[in-house]
């Protein structure tokens, strides 16, 4: 892979219970939608520049970051969601990287997860994502948790400005991370994470004139999960709320310490609700909404020459949004007002998720997702499938992807994790 394809890479992202169901994913729905829009609203009328451009609202602006793969879905099963995952139902050791609050409702005791997908198989052979995730319930109302992920980036071949070769190197990026939740009543858990980043994309080398190293970066999640039951003509079902704050974080940089950019801090909130339709029979139902709490890139005034107008410190001026040169916790509150096209572009800024899965004996599942994402945001936009078998001692997971508009790193590849329920080998033993 030449080494401008590398940085394109590396830039990158039965009829009653049916009407129930419509139902209340409805109220779920809405209830993210008001939470959402709250928040946009208070700090959007907030600014002091108004924004009235509706030109720029309708322009590609998407929001950049580093290490983007800490947000790639690790699992099978929320990859055949539609990527969604905060308010699952029977959660397992991939709840780790969605929810660890939510890992307190597990149904086993202990376990751990492999998972595997190839990245961008379409246009290069050697680039792969792999994902190792355990748990451990402590007592009934705690869980220890962790998970490994690691993204090879294949084989690169350096060239100057020239074109000339200047070696070749196996970039690679992975994270580390554990977290404990627990649970305070029979509803309501609460989970943190802790988590180291690595990347190393180019080594220690000089390249065009610029000396690179590997960039670090620590990092956190606050989570919660709210579970209730409902009532449906007199026939209980289950109700799923839960949110997570991810990757609050320094920012990185693979060259000097003036360059450091932001790291993928992201908001996620989901419900779930699940229908138990007769003793063999199950039902569950999830909508997701994500939203990159980084803040957006502005729109700089030009002067008179076509330039960019200067302050007197050298800096650009921005025209429309807020400057970017702030600090994390800075950026992610900026993030929900700070959009160049106003509140019409920030509203563009978060990704919804939906997912519905159908269980038989809880043993045999089905599943079908959608994923949306605006154009001008990214445009990803795509339904996904996928199957689950689920044994006494190991459970097997299968996702596909089919995009609606344009190409994906997963388009038509299939991904697998495997899930072991470590409780149950042992008393084997």
């Amino acid at each position: 892979m030449k080494l401008q394809e590398f940085n394109k890479l590396h830039r990158f992202n039965l009829v009653n219970p049916i009407f129930a169901a419509t139902k209340y994913m409805k109220i779920g729905i809405s209830a993210i939608f008001s939470i959402c829009t709250i928040l946009c609203v208070q700090m959007a009328y907030s600014q002091t520049k108004p924004v009235s451009s509706k030109d720029l609202a309708g322009q590609l602006n998407v929001v950049t970051t580093m290490v983007p793969f800490v947000t790639i879905t690790p699992d099978s099963r929320s990859a055949a969601l539609g990527d969604a995952g905060v308010a699952l139902f029977s959660p397992d050791a991939n709840s780790v990287a969605w929810n660890m609050s939510n890992l307190v409702n597990a149904d086993k005791k202990t376990g751990f997860s492999m998972s595997y997908a190839p990245w961008l198989r379409n246009l290069v052979p050697d680039v792969g994502f792999s994902y190792l995730s355990g748990y451990s319930k402590i007592g009934k109302n705690s869980a220890v948790g962790g998970a490994i992920r690691y993204f090879s980036l294949g084989n690169i071949n350096f060239t100057d400005f020239d074109g000339n070769p200047t070696g070749n190197f196996n970039p690679n990026e992975f994270s580390a991370e554990g977290g404990y939740a627990i649970r305070f009543n029979k509803k309501f858990s609460m989970g943190v994470n802790l988590r180291f980043i690595y990347s190393n994309i180019a080594g220690n080398r000089v390249l065009n004139g610029i000396s690179t190293k590997p960039g670090t970066s620590a990092a956190g999640d606050i989570n919660l999960t709210y579970k209730t039951k409902i009532k449906i003509q007199g026939k209980e079902s289950d109700f799923k709320f839960g949110a997570n704050i991810q990757n609050i974080g320094s920012k990185m940089t693979y060259t000097t310490k003036e360059q450091r950019d932001f790291i993928p801090t992201n908001l996620k909130i989901g419900v779930g609700w699940k229908y138990e339709v007769d003793k063999y029979n199950k039902v569950g139902f999830y909508a997701d909404v994500n939203k990159l709490l980084v803040p957006t890139r502005p729109k700089f005034l030009l002067n008179s020459q076509g330039g960019d107008s200067l302050n007197s410190n050298g800096g650009r001026v921005v025209e429309f949004g807020k400057n970017t040169d702030v600090s994390p916790v800075q950026g992610m509150i900026q993030s929900f007002y700070d959009s160049p096209g106003g509140f019409t572009e920030e509203l563009k800024e978060y990704n919804l998720s939906f997912g519905a899965e159908y269980w038989y004996l809880e043993k045999f599942a089905a599943r079908g997702g959608l994923f949306y994402e605006n154009k001008t945001k990214g445009g990803r936009q795509y339904a996904t499938f996928g199957l689950g078998i689920k044994m006494e001692k190991i459970a097997v997971d299968v996702g596909i992807l089919f995009p609606f508009f344009k190409q994906h790193p997963l388009a038509n590849q299939l991904r697998f994790s495997l899930l072991f329920d470590i409780g149950a080998m042992a008393d084997d033993n």
